[in-house]
């Protein structure tokens, strides 16, 4: 199967800073895949090279198409949303529909039009009479209007509250998504959505710390919840990362069995926000 995205030594920098040092991993088709690293960690910088945005040095493969060198082919097939509101505060929703109509040839404004009427928006509706969380709801309405194989996020939710989080990833998921289409996103509300990720892929100091399926996670990793008491004898066995709860102690570790760790206490598959905590303390110290 031919990756959606495959990436090679992929690389950037802003003069002595290095955002991206050495990237690689691969995207596969039919996946929702989360980009996740702290601030300046490099994601947004992979994204605009992912979208042929930025010069960078490396391979790099959306599509089968070289961004740097095929962009106008590229964007064809892909969407972007950015974290921020792009439209004019003058212009019209209608207008934004006529504008997309008029310069994608794969935008179906049919499918734009029966979101909106889901919505409190106007199509007489000026931008700027808008809430940010009926922009956010323009903008989704315009992505899933465009029959794109590869959609890629910017935290699109941030700034807006739990109801229209809820919302946005729900209709994301329900009306857009299928096994046909590739969904990139980048976010630091991971709690919320993790159960969406197909696929994470953790980035910081411009490098992937863990590329890997949620499903192999549960493979991989073990989260060990035992007792002051008991701590020491688990600590034998060379957690990764650890931390005191409640008088308790939580303890990660890579490789280990579950007969190796069962007899020590309580026995899980982290979370991977939790894994993510771990991950980024652990590249942290080193």
């Amino acid at each position: 199967m031919t990756a959606v995205i495959e990436a090679r030594g992929l690389a950037k920098s802003f003069g002595a800073k290095r955002a991206l040092d050495g990237v690689s991993f691969s995207v596969q088709p039919g996946r929702i895949v989360g980009l996740i690293g702290p601030n300046g960690a490099g994601k947004t910088t992979a994204l605009k090279a992912i979208l042929g945005l930025t010069p960078f040095s490396g391979e790099l493969s959306v599509l089968g198409l070289d961004p740097r060198t095929q962009r106008d082919r590229l964007m064809r097939e892909v969407c972007f949303m950015a974290d921020v509101a792009v439209l004019p505060r003058w212009l019209r929703v209608r207008n934004a529909l006529d504008y997309c109509q008029g310069v994608h040839p794969r935008f179906d404004r049919s499918i734009a039009a029966a979101f909106l009427e889901k919505t409190d928006i106007q199509m007489d509706s000026r931008v700027r009479e808008l809430s940010k969380g009926m922009v956010t709801q323009l903008h989704l309405a315009l992505i899933m209007a465009i029959d794109a194989r590869l959609l890629v996020l910017d935290e699109p939710t941030i700034g807006l509250d739990l109801l229209y989080r809820r919302k946005f990833y729900d209709t994301l998921l329900n009306d857009y998504f299928d096994k046909e289409r590739t969904i990139l996103l980048t976010t630091h509300q991971v709690e919320e959505v993790e159960n969406l990720f197909t696929d994470i892929i953790f980035i910081n100091h411009g490098q992937v710390a863990l590329a890997a399926s949620v499903e192999e996670l549960g493979e991989r990793y073990k989260q060990l919840t035992t007792t002051t008491e008991t701590a020491p004898r688990a600590r034998a066995l060379q957690p990764f990362y650890e931390r005191e709860v409640f008088g308790r102690v939580a303890m990660l570790f890579e490789g280990r069995s579950a007969a190796e760790l069962g007899t020590y206490g309580e026995l899980r598959t982290p979370s991977i926000a939790d894994l993510f905590v771990a991950k980024m303390a652990g590249s942290a110290s080193t």
